[in-house]
Protein backbone atom coordinates (compact mmCIF):
# COMPACT_ATOMS: atom_id res chain seq x y z
CA UNK A 1 0.00 0.00 0.00
CA UNK A 2 1.44 3.39 -0.99
CA UNK A 3 1.49 6.19 1.20
CA UNK A 4 -1.43 8.03 -0.52
CA UNK A 5 -3.49 4.93 -0.46
CA UNK A 6 -2.52 4.62 3.25
CA UNK A 7 -3.59 7.82 3.94
CA UNK A 8 -7.36 7.62 2.33
CA UNK A 9 -7.51 3.86 4.27
CA UNK A 10 -7.07 5.80 7.47
CA UNK A 11 -8.62 8.87 6.97
CA UNK A 12 -12.04 7.55 5.57
CA UNK A 13 -14.43 10.23 4.48
CA UNK A 14 -12.64 12.98 5.91
CA UNK A 15 -11.05 15.04 3.67
CA UNK A 16 -7.73 15.82 4.48
CA UNK A 17 -8.08 19.16 3.29
CA UNK A 18 -10.52 20.29 6.01
CA UNK A 19 -9.59 20.44 9.87
CA UNK A 20 -11.19 17.96 11.64
CA UNK A 21 -12.39 19.13 15.52
CA UNK A 22 -9.66 19.00 17.25
CA UNK A 23 -7.33 20.50 14.87
CA UNK A 24 -10.32 23.55 15.11
CA UNK A 25 -10.23 23.55 18.64
CA UNK A 26 -6.37 23.58 18.54
CA UNK A 27 -6.89 26.86 16.32
CA UNK A 28 -9.21 28.35 18.78
CA UNK A 29 -7.11 27.91 21.42
CA UNK A 30 -4.20 29.43 19.47
CA UNK A 31 -6.00 32.56 18.75
CA UNK A 32 -7.66 33.09 21.88
CA UNK A 33 -4.69 31.81 24.24
CA UNK A 34 -6.01 29.79 27.14
CA UNK A 35 -9.08 31.82 27.65
CA UNK A 36 -12.27 29.48 27.39
CA UNK A 37 -14.55 30.55 24.39
CA UNK A 38 -17.73 31.54 24.94
CA UNK A 39 -20.38 29.11 23.84
CA UNK A 40 -22.97 32.01 22.60
CA UNK A 41 -22.12 35.66 22.06
CA UNK A 42 -25.42 38.15 23.14
CA UNK A 43 -25.71 40.51 20.45
CA UNK A 44 -28.07 43.17 19.14
CA UNK A 45 -28.87 41.21 16.05
CA UNK A 46 -30.02 38.34 17.84
CA UNK A 47 -33.59 39.53 19.35
CA UNK A 48 -34.21 37.13 21.91
CA UNK A 49 -30.42 37.19 23.33
CA UNK A 50 -29.87 40.92 23.11
CA UNK A 51 -32.97 42.70 23.53
CA UNK A 52 -35.69 40.02 25.35
CA UNK A 53 -33.53 39.63 28.56
CA UNK A 54 -34.48 39.96 32.02
CA UNK A 55 -32.19 42.90 33.13
CA UNK A 56 -33.96 44.91 29.95
CA UNK A 57 -37.27 43.28 30.87
CA UNK A 58 -36.96 44.93 34.61
CA UNK A 59 -35.67 48.25 32.90
CA UNK A 60 -38.85 48.27 30.98
CA UNK A 61 -40.86 47.56 34.24
CA UNK A 62 -39.29 50.71 35.67
CA UNK A 63 -40.26 52.87 32.43
CA UNK A 64 -43.80 51.66 32.37
CA UNK A 65 -44.00 53.31 36.52
CA UNK A 66 -43.36 56.77 34.84
CA UNK A 67 -47.27 57.33 33.95
CA UNK A 68 -48.33 55.75 37.50
CA UNK A 69 -45.70 58.22 38.99
CA UNK A 70 -47.73 60.82 37.12
CA UNK A 71 -51.27 60.44 37.34
CA UNK A 72 -50.41 59.54 41.52
CA UNK A 73 -48.72 63.12 41.79
CA UNK A 74 -50.87 65.22 39.34
CA UNK A 75 -54.02 63.64 38.92
CA UNK A 76 -54.61 61.86 42.07
CA UNK A 77 -52.62 64.48 44.24
CA UNK A 78 -50.62 61.72 46.28
CA UNK A 79 -47.79 62.86 47.36
CA UNK A 80 -46.73 60.19 49.72
CA UNK A 81 -47.79 57.54 47.02
CA UNK A 82 -45.93 59.50 44.03
CA UNK A 83 -42.88 60.19 46.62
CA UNK A 84 -42.35 56.24 47.50
CA UNK A 85 -43.33 55.27 44.02
CA UNK A 86 -40.00 57.43 42.96
CA UNK A 87 -37.72 56.68 45.41
CA UNK A 88 -38.52 53.14 44.71
CA UNK A 89 -37.41 53.47 41.07
CA UNK A 90 -34.74 55.31 42.25
CA UNK A 91 -33.15 52.29 45.01
CA UNK A 92 -33.75 49.59 42.39
CA UNK A 93 -31.64 50.81 39.72
CA UNK A 94 -28.84 48.94 40.36
CA UNK A 95 -31.14 45.32 39.96
CA UNK A 96 -31.13 45.25 36.15
CA UNK A 97 -27.09 46.09 35.69
CA UNK A 98 -26.31 43.57 38.88
CA UNK A 99 -28.70 40.94 36.77
CA UNK A 100 -27.00 41.73 33.51
CA UNK A 101 -23.56 40.75 35.10
CA UNK A 102 -24.89 38.06 37.18
CA UNK A 103 -26.77 36.18 34.80
CA UNK A 104 -23.89 36.79 32.21
CA UNK A 105 -26.79 38.72 29.90
CA UNK A 106 -25.08 42.22 29.25
CA UNK A 107 -25.12 43.90 25.56
CA UNK A 108 -24.65 46.39 23.52
CA UNK A 109 -29.03 47.36 23.70
CA UNK A 110 -28.86 46.86 27.40
CA UNK A 111 -26.11 49.83 27.71
CA UNK A 112 -27.88 52.16 26.10
CA UNK A 113 -31.37 51.62 27.26
CA UNK A 114 -30.25 51.63 30.87
CA UNK A 115 -28.96 55.03 31.38
CA UNK A 116 -31.53 56.42 28.78
CA UNK A 117 -34.22 55.03 31.24
CA UNK A 118 -32.75 56.50 33.82
CA UNK A 119 -32.59 59.73 32.67
CA UNK A 120 -36.67 59.94 31.33
CA UNK A 121 -37.04 58.99 34.43
CA UNK A 122 -35.83 61.75 36.19
CA UNK A 123 -36.16 64.79 33.89
CA UNK A 124 -39.76 63.73 33.49
CA UNK A 125 -40.18 63.09 37.00
CA UNK A 126 -38.67 65.97 37.88
CA UNK A 127 -40.78 68.13 35.12
CA UNK A 128 -43.96 66.91 36.98
CA UNK A 129 -42.81 67.26 40.35
CA UNK A 130 -41.95 71.00 39.66
CA UNK A 131 -45.68 71.44 37.60
CA UNK A 132 -46.77 70.37 41.32
CA UNK A 133 -44.89 72.77 43.14
CA UNK A 134 -44.08 70.39 45.19
CA UNK A 135 -40.16 71.59 44.90
CA UNK A 136 -37.76 74.64 45.25
CA UNK A 137 -37.74 75.95 41.86
CA UNK A 138 -34.31 77.14 41.46
CA UNK A 139 -33.09 73.81 42.32
CA UNK A 140 -34.86 71.99 39.95
CA UNK A 141 -33.81 74.50 37.37
CA UNK A 142 -30.15 73.61 38.38
CA UNK A 143 -30.63 69.94 38.04
CA UNK A 144 -32.40 70.45 34.63
CA UNK A 145 -30.12 72.66 33.32
CA UNK A 146 -27.46 70.28 34.10
CA UNK A 147 -29.04 67.37 33.00
CA UNK A 148 -30.12 68.83 29.29
CA UNK A 149 -26.25 69.90 28.80
CA UNK A 150 -23.99 67.36 29.64
CA UNK A 151 -26.83 64.55 28.75
CA UNK A 152 -27.89 66.20 25.29
CA UNK A 153 -24.30 66.80 24.91
CA UNK A 154 -23.08 62.89 25.44
CA UNK A 155 -26.06 61.79 23.21
CA UNK A 156 -25.27 64.36 19.77
CA UNK A 157 -21.69 63.22 20.20
CA UNK A 158 -22.34 59.79 20.42
CA UNK A 159 -25.93 59.59 17.73
CA UNK A 160 -24.45 62.06 15.20
CA UNK A 161 -20.44 62.46 15.78
CA UNK A 162 -19.35 58.82 16.59
CA UNK A 163 -18.38 59.34 19.63
CA UNK A 164 -17.68 55.94 21.74
CA UNK A 165 -20.34 55.97 24.78
CA UNK A 166 -17.81 55.71 28.19
CA UNK A 167 -18.83 54.58 31.56
CA UNK A 168 -20.19 56.86 33.63
CA UNK A 169 -17.62 57.42 36.76
CA UNK A 170 -18.17 56.74 40.71
CA UNK A 171 -18.72 60.52 41.46
CA UNK A 172 -21.30 60.58 38.73
CA UNK A 173 -23.14 57.94 40.13
CA UNK A 174 -22.84 59.15 43.69
CA UNK A 175 -24.68 62.26 42.52
CA UNK A 176 -27.21 60.75 41.06
CA UNK A 177 -28.09 58.16 43.93
CA UNK A 178 -27.79 61.93 45.72
CA UNK A 179 -30.53 63.33 43.71
CA UNK A 180 -32.79 60.23 43.49
CA UNK A 181 -33.28 60.27 46.55
CA UNK A 182 -33.01 64.58 47.70
CA UNK A 183 -36.18 64.82 44.99
CA UNK A 184 -38.92 62.38 46.49
CA UNK A 185 -37.72 64.16 50.28
CA UNK A 186 -38.76 67.17 48.87
CA UNK A 187 -42.40 66.27 47.61
CA UNK A 188 -42.85 64.15 51.32
CA UNK A 189 -41.67 67.12 52.69
CA UNK A 190 -44.84 69.39 51.36
CA UNK A 191 -47.35 65.89 51.79
CA UNK A 192 -48.85 65.37 54.96
CA UNK A 193 -47.02 62.16 56.56
CA UNK A 194 -45.78 62.36 59.95
CA UNK A 195 -42.34 64.16 59.97
CA UNK A 196 -42.32 66.29 56.95
CA UNK A 197 -40.40 68.70 58.00
CA UNK A 198 -37.92 66.27 58.64
CA UNK A 199 -37.68 64.51 54.93
CA UNK A 200 -37.42 68.54 53.93
CA UNK A 201 -33.82 68.41 56.46
CA UNK A 202 -32.86 64.75 54.44
CA UNK A 203 -33.71 66.65 51.15
CA UNK A 204 -31.55 69.56 51.51
CA UNK A 205 -28.67 67.23 53.31
CA UNK A 206 -28.99 65.28 50.34
CA UNK A 207 -29.52 67.74 47.47
CA UNK A 208 -26.97 70.17 47.59
CA UNK A 209 -24.24 67.91 48.01
CA UNK A 210 -25.96 65.93 44.76
CA UNK A 211 -26.13 69.22 42.74
CA UNK A 212 -22.41 70.32 43.41
CA UNK A 213 -20.97 66.53 42.10
CA UNK A 214 -22.98 66.61 39.20
CA UNK A 215 -21.37 70.08 37.58
CA UNK A 216 -17.90 68.66 38.77
CA UNK A 217 -18.45 65.35 37.20
CA UNK A 218 -20.43 67.25 34.35
CA UNK A 219 -17.11 69.45 33.74
CA UNK A 220 -15.08 66.47 34.15
CA UNK A 221 -16.70 64.65 31.43
CA UNK A 222 -16.12 67.15 28.32
CA UNK A 223 -12.51 66.38 27.90
CA UNK A 224 -13.85 62.87 27.20
CA UNK A 225 -16.45 64.27 24.58
CA UNK A 226 -13.58 66.27 23.09
CA UNK A 227 -11.19 63.20 22.83
CA UNK A 228 -13.97 60.47 21.98
CA UNK A 229 -15.23 62.74 19.19
CA UNK A 230 -12.06 63.05 18.00
CA UNK A 231 -10.80 59.78 17.89
CA UNK A 232 -13.99 58.95 15.88
CA UNK A 233 -12.58 60.94 12.92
Amino acid sequence: MNRESFRHHTLGTVSVDEPTAATSGSKADSEHGDRAVPERLISDSDLGAGVLTLPNLITLMRLACLPVFVWLLLAQENRIGAAFLLGGLGATDWVDGYLARRLNQRSEFGAKFDPTVDRILFIVGLLAIVADGSIPLWFAVAVLVREFAVGGTVAYATLFLGMQRFDVTFWGKTATFLLMFAVPGFVLSESAILGADGFGYLAWLLGVPGVVLSYATGLAYFPKIVAGVRSAR
